[in-house]
């Protein structure tokens, strides 16, 4: 396991590329985030070994399934249809790929970064999302937003709660706390960390790749007995 950034820029990609999808805990190589940019959610044809999902984007989907925002009744894959969700950081470990998960389940994801706002929705079909420039601002956004997820690393960062929606879901995954203390005055729910989740997330790809060991040790086994 490897604790990013290293060199920062394209080191840490290489280093990312390095470590074999069959051990790649955390998610970050090339054919895992290929997979999910283009929303494939599994690495073989017979659909038995699931893709692996870096942990701390995957934790905070599982905080809003937990929170109920992904609808069970519309079918897998889809479930986010109808929410808008604004995401304050674009960094290539979480926010974007967050922004990327998002949006291939269904929702209209505005992601915020220092320089511009970008728009990721739905694709036509199932297929991978797509990214478009809005000239949105923040103040205009975080009105509509059902739910808006922070993770700016600085501490006199603050969403300004004026500008929340009643009834929001508001998530920090940074480690300096985003949200004004006022904050619940407008959310229905504030989480200030996520990152007990992130662990568990690891230790869950861990035991998925040792699932998908097991099985592709299985298929082989299988396959040396049919050829003799």
């Amino acid at each position: 396991m490897i604790y990013y950034p290293v060199f920062g820029g394209g080191h840490d990609q290489y280093i990312q590329n390095c470590v074999s999808p069959y051990k790649d805990v955390e998610g970050l190589c090339h054919l895992y985030r290929f997979n999910m940019y283009h929303n494939i959610r599994f690495v073989d044809h017979g659909h038995t070994l699931k893709s692996i999902v870096p942990c701390t984007p995957l934790g905070i989907l599982k905080i809003l399934e937990y929170l109920r925002i992904y609808d069970q009744d519309i079918p897998y894959g889809n479930q986010l249809f109808g929410k808008i969700i604004t995401i304050v950081n674009r960094s290539e470990v979480v926010g974007r790929p967050l922004a990327a998960l998002l949006a291939n389940d269904g929702a209209k994801v505005f992601s915020v970064d220092i320089h511009d706002v970008l728009i990721f929705a739905r694709g036509q079909g199932f297929h991978k999302h797509v990214v478009s420039d809005t000239n949105m601002k923040l103040e205009e956004i975080l009105p509509i937003s059902d739910v808006v997820i922070t993770g700016v690393p600085s501490s006199s960062y603050k969403i300004k709660t004026e500008f929340l929606k009643t009834g929001v879901i508001a998530i920090n995954f940074s480690s300096d706390k985003n949200f004004e203390d006022s904050v619940m005055t407008r959310a229905s729910v504030l989480v200030n960390t996520v990152g007990r989740v992130t662990v568990t997330m690891l230790e869950r790809n861990l035991l998925r790749l040792r699932k998908s060991q097991l099985i592709r040790a299985a298929k082989a086994k299988q396959l040396l007995s049919t050829s003799n």
